[in-house]
């Protein structure tokens, strides 16, 4: 068995990945935004001027996403009504 290697991936690619704008994964990652989201993952910086995403991270965030977006769009609630 190969041992798994990190990969980084840069902004154009979590763009492409989760199929929002770069304006809003930066909403993400502000504290300070009314659209903050503690659970994205953090990105790491590369050099002086250059960040970088664990695209392991990231598949996995959007991989919980999916386990909460689908029950929400198929209209299956958890509702003790």
């Amino acid at each position: 068995m190969q041992p798994q290697v990190a990969r980084m991936i840069r902004l154009r690619a979590v763009v492409t990945k989760t199929g929002v704008a770069r304006s809003t994964i930066y909403d993400w990652l502000n504290p300070k935004s009314p659209r903050y989201d503690d659970s994205f993952p953090k990105q790491r910086r590369l050099g002086q001027q250059s960040v970088g995403w664990l695209e392991s991270e990231i598949d996995e965030w959007l991989l919980q996403r999916k386990e909460v977006i689908n029950p929400i769009l198929s209209g299956r609630f958890d509702d003790d009504e």
